[in-house]
């Protein structure tokens, strides 16, 4: 009874009670929706529309991600990118990810461009304090990180990889600090820390969390208590893993909303939940019916699960099957927290309002979702069209997409058509039957992909010199180089060193754009053998060059509490040595830093992890 305002609690007014109490409810309602809402965004890595109980596991458990599904408005039919990066740049700025310059997830193509706008950006004008936890994976120097794109706050990595599951060393900022515990706990107290400290420092003020945990994406770790679990049913230890990762972010899933609703938060705050891509490690133990998983341009590869939830707004929990995208998020929360102008480019996605707030779905548009598969500046396919009837395939033989994958445009299979009412596990290729209909979606596939790249795509110059990341780390990688230098666990996975350095005519080199002119020391962090110590080493950029003779520099192995053989093998942690080399005064602008091999005394030059740069004293800029 006390909920409901003094001034129409029942009386002795002849008005029936049920009125007094509907026209209460519609009134709180309005007026909890006319305040700013805070925002929890939750993503997870790697988990597939499949790895959830309520979608027919018939192994994981999830009680708490399925009780916030049964009570919020599900998209059914809700698609994102293949994988990592470009999802996330999408996410972030309600663009298809190729126009935000995103086209890659290692090597600095997963970068978005300088001029984006980001959800954080654009509800700063609406004076939300906010904040990016866990992975970033959009950039990773200044200011192509989190606040460099308008967070005030970030915890976590940048990179798209991080090898340390527990006690990890994170980002706060631009500084390390060290964490105690599983990576997902942590991660979970800093979202629990960021809100209590807002709410604390200013009650009013509306929140948004983006919360991108890094689980359960390789390499497998996770505490014994989840692992034992699935072990027991007699899955394989990577499946095992891969699901124990998944309860592990359900019971933090659930202790955060469980905080929210102790601070009488949680029927104001939008929550939503989504993955950035299909499954992996689960796909072959279950994957909904679907066909394909993480870089497969098939459903299984794009469609995640979507649930959107705010109490106060009185949305009815449901299923919509309507066609929605990651595009659609940042339009969907401006407009849902108030914030009508956006300073920022135009926008491909649309807001998702009037379908959470069930309006004539006559009125929604019969939307078409284009996915495509970046892999370097010029690749067209893989690819995919997708309209409420059919799916439309083009692939590329081996990796379709990630770190592994070529560009093999010429190779590309003619395209498949799939008609996803009547086959939804894409059983039957119906191209030869329906060539118009291939014709039409195809020609829509070639313009689109036309459109979104009309800018062209670049790695992007590495900034340096910003007092926000000082000093900057130039990580392999990022680097360019000559044969036969070559990554040592594969296509430069972000956590990758180069090794095989094995000719003095080879050398490694950075592409930059130096922020601030002045005295640069450098850093390089390598292992060295003792036989192939003694080697000269000359860092150079432009005139400017700087030598050493490089010693013996232990970097030794760490460890990994790794549950599957092959992430033991790919995913490598070593305690690298740190080698100060001297200074260069570096101009401001674009150069190149290169580093060169003068002597080869042993084997090879070095193992390289990274180059450290540190502005010392500002100079003068060049001209």
């Amino acid at each position: 009874m006390n909920a409901v305002p003094f001034w129409i609690r029942p009386t002795t007014s002849r008005v029936p009670f049920r009125w007094v109490y509907a026209f209460a409810a519609v009134l709180m309602a309005y007026q909890a929706a006319a305040t700013a809402p805070n925002v929890l965004l939750i993503m997870t890595d790697d988990q597939g529309y499949g790895d959830l109980s309520i979608h027919g596991n018939p192994y994981l458990q999830t009680p708490h991600l399925d009780s916030l599904a049964r009570s919020s408005v599900r998209f059914d039919r809700f698609y994102v990118n293949s994988f990592c990066a470009p999802t996330r740049a999408s996410l972030l700025t309600g663009r298809h990810s190729l126009r935000t310059g995103c086209h890659g997830v290692t090597h600095h193509r997963e970068a978005m461009k300088r001029s984006e706008v980001t959800i954080a950006a654009a509800l700063s004008a609406a004076d939300y304090r906010s904040t990016c936890i866990g992975k970033w994976h959009n950039g990773e120097q200044y200011p192509y990180t989190p606040q460099g794109k308008g967070f005030d706050e970030s915890f976590g990595f940048n990179n798209g990889h991080w090898n340390t599951y527990f006690d990890a060393p994170l980002l706060r900022g631009s500084r390390f600090e060290a964490t105690q515990g599983y990576i997902t706990d942590v991660l979970t107290d800093e979202a629990i820390r960021f809100i209590s400290a807002t709410k604390r420092a200013e009650p009013t003020q509306p929140f948004f969390c983006y919360l991108s945990y890094n689980a359960p994406h390789s390499p497998f770790q996770v505490p014994d208590r989840y692992f034992d679990k699935y072990k027991a049913m007699g899955l394989a230890d990577k499946v095992s893993a891969y699901f124990g990762m998944c309860e592990n972010i359900d019971d933090n899933v659930g202790r955060l909303l469980d905080f929210l609703r102790q601070e009488a938060l949680l029927d104001d705050t939008i929550v939503m939940f989504l993955s950035d891509n299909g499954g992996t490690a689960g796909v072959s133990t279950y994957n909904a019916g679907m066909r394909g998983g993480k870089t497969s341009v098939h459903e299984g590869g794009c469609r995640v699960p979507f649930f959107c939830r705010w109490s106060a707004a009185g949305w009815s929990a449901r299923d919509v099957p309507e066609l929605a995208s990651h595009i659609d998020i940042l339009p969907t929360l401006l407009d849902l927290c108030g914030v009508s102008d956006f300073a920022g480019p135009e926008l491909d996605g649309i807001s998702l309002r009037p379908l959470l707030e069930q309006q004539d779905p006559s009125d929604w548009p019969q939307r078409t979702i284009f996915t495509h598969n970046p892999i370097d500046e010029t690749n067209r396919y893989p690819g995919a069209v997708r309209t409420n009837q059919y799916r439309l395939v083009r692939e590329i033989p081996r990796p379709q997409g990630g770190s592994s994958a070529k560009n093999r445009d010429d190779d590309a299979t003619p395209w498949q058509l799939y008609d996803m009412l009547a086959d939804p596990g894409q059983a039957t290729d119906i191209a030869d039957q329906h060539r118009d209909i291939v014709a039409q979606l195809s020609t829509a596939y070639e313009a689109w992909f036309d459109d979104v790249s009309s800018e062209g795509l670049q790695r992007f110059p590495l900034p340096v010199g910003y007092p926000q990341q000082n000093p900057v780390r130039l990580h392999a990688p990022q680097a360019f180089f000559d044969p036969p230098l070559r990554f040592a666990n594969g296509p430069g996975f972000a956590n990758d060193w180069l090794t095989n350095w094995r000719s003095i005519g080879a050398k490694v080199w950075f592409d930059l754009n130096v922020a601030t002119a002045g005295t640069y020391a450098v850093v390089l962090r390598l292992g060295i053998d003792p036989a192939d110590a003694g080697a000269k080493l000359e860092i150079a950029a432009g005139e400017q060059v700087v030598s050493t003779i490089l010693p013996t520099a232990a970097a030794p192995e760490i460890p990994l509490p790794d549950r599957d053989p092959r992430s033991r093998a790919r995913f490598r942690n070593r305690d690298w040595y740190s080698l100060p080399v001297g200074t260069l005064d570096l101009p401001a602008g674009r150069t190149r830093l290169a580093l060169v091999a003068r002597t080869l005394p042993g084997d090879q030059v070095m193992d390289l992890k990274e180059v450290e740069l540190s502005l010392r004293q500002i100079g003068d800029a060049a001209d």
